[in-house]
C-alpha cells in the first residue's frame, strides 16, 4: 500500500471515542493524540474515526490531552493501552523525551507502536536502545515554506518575531530552525522568539507583549495555526493591520483569515489523513507486514492567498 506521496515543497486525558468489545479477529488500535482544543487534532479525530467507519476490520480507542501541555495524560493512556494488551498504539507525542520510556514499555509488551505527527527524541531513543519510524512531514522544511513566504513579502532588514510551540516536542524545535533559515537567508531582523506551547490565548498574551516591547514589528511566524490565531486576535486589539502573519497546520479557522489577508500564508500537513495513514501502517504489522524503518514522510503544502 502506498501511503502518501512526498511533496516537495481513559486515564486523566480525554476518552474520544472506543469501540465495543473487539471480536477475537478484530485488532484494537489505540490512538494518543494532543490537545483536542487545538483544532487540528479535532480535524484529526474526525479522519481516525472515519477511516475505522470506513475499514471496519479493526476496534479504535482514541485518547486526547486536555492541553498541549498535558503530558501526563499520553504516559497514563500509553500504560492503560498496555494493560488493556491493545495490539498497535499509534502516538502523537507531546513530549518528544518524555514519552519514549512509556513507549518503550509497550514495545516491550509485544505491542505494535507507531509514532506519528511529532519525532521521538533520536538520542533519548538510543538511551533507551529502541528503534522507531517516524510517520510524518518535514516539519523543518514546512517552516522554511511559511517562513520564505513572509521574507519575499518584507524583503531585506525586516523585522520579525517567531511563536514557538512546545521547547520539548520536536515538531517545535524543528519549525523553529526552519524559520530561523528563512530569517538568514532573506536577511530579517529577529526581533524576539518565545514560547506559548501552541496555544491560541498564550499566543495572544504573548505576542501582545512583544508588540509593546516592539512596535515596529512587521512580520510573525507562529509554529502553528491555533498561535496564529491568537497572534490575529491581538492585532485586532490593537488596531493594528500592518503585520504580516505566517503559520503552520491550515486549520479550518485560519482559512477566512488568508481569503482576506490577516494573515499572509500557513502550511497543509494534512491533518484528516495522517492518523488514519499511521493506522493502516500499524495494521499492516500487526498482521505480520514488516517493521517500519526510517523516516516515512508524508505530504506538505504552502498554502497563500491570492
Amino acid at each position: 500500500m502506498k501511503l502518501v506521496k512526498i511533496a516537495a515543497a481513559a486515564a486523566t486525558g480525554i476518552l474520544l471515542s472506543a469501540g465495543i468489545a473487539a471480536a477475537e479477529d478484530k485488532p484494537v488500535v489505540g490512538l494518543v493524540m494532543k490537545s483536542l482544543a487545538n483544532e487540528f487534532f479535532q480535524n484529526m479525530m474526525v479522519g481516525a474515526e472515519e477511516h475505522a467507519k470506513m475499514r471496519g476490520d479493526y476496534t479504535l480507542i482514541a485518547v486526547g490531552m486536555q492541553n498541549e501541555t498535558d503530558f501526563e495524560s499520553q504516559i497514563n493512556a500509553v500504560e492503560n493501552f498496555i494493560t488493556q494488551g491493545v495490539d498497535a498504539i499509534v502516538i502523537a507525542p507531546a513530549d518528544s523525551r518524555a514519552m519514549v520510556r512509556p513507549i518503550k514499555r509497550a514495545m516491550e509488551a509485544g505491542i505494535v507502536v507507531v509514532n506519528f505527527d511529532v519525532s521521538l527524541d533520536a538520542a533519548a531513543k538510543e538511551q533507551q536502545g529502541i528503534d522507531l519510524a517516524f510517520v510524518g512531514p518535514d516539519n523543518r522544511g514546512g517552516a522554511k515554506l511559511a517562513g520564505d513566504a513572509l521574507g519575499q513579502a518584507l524583503g531585506d532588514g525586516g523585522k520579525i518575531v517567531i511563536i514557538e510551540g512546545n521547547p520539548g516536542a520536536d515538531n517545535a524545535n524543528e519549525r523553529r530552525l526552519g524559520f530561523e533559515a528563512s530569517v538568514e537567508e532573506y536577511k530579517l531582523d529577529l526581533l524576539d522568539s518565545r514560547t506559548a506551547h501552541w496555544e491560541t490565548e498564550e499566543a495572544n498574551q504573548v505576542f501582545s507583549a512583544m508588540l509593546t516591547a516592539h512596535p515596529d514589528i512587521q512580520g510573525v511566524m507562529a509554529a502553528n495555526d491555533s498561535m496564529a490565531v491568537g497572534v490575529v486576535k491581538a492585532l485586532e486589539a490593537a488596531g493594528r493591520s500592518d503585520i504580516i502573519v505566517v503559520g503552520f497546520d491550515n486549520i479550518p479557522a485560519v482559512g477566512p483569515m488568508i481569503a482576506d489577508g490577516r494573515m499572509l500564508a500557513t502550511v497543509d500537513q494534512f491533518g484528516t489523513r495522517m492518523a488514519a495513514d499511521s493506522i493502516d501502517l500499524a495494521l499492516e504489522v500487526v498482521a505480520g507486514g514488516p517493521a517500519l524503518e526510517g523516516w516515512v514522510k508524508t505530504e506538505i503544502e504552502l498554502v497563500k492567498g491570492q
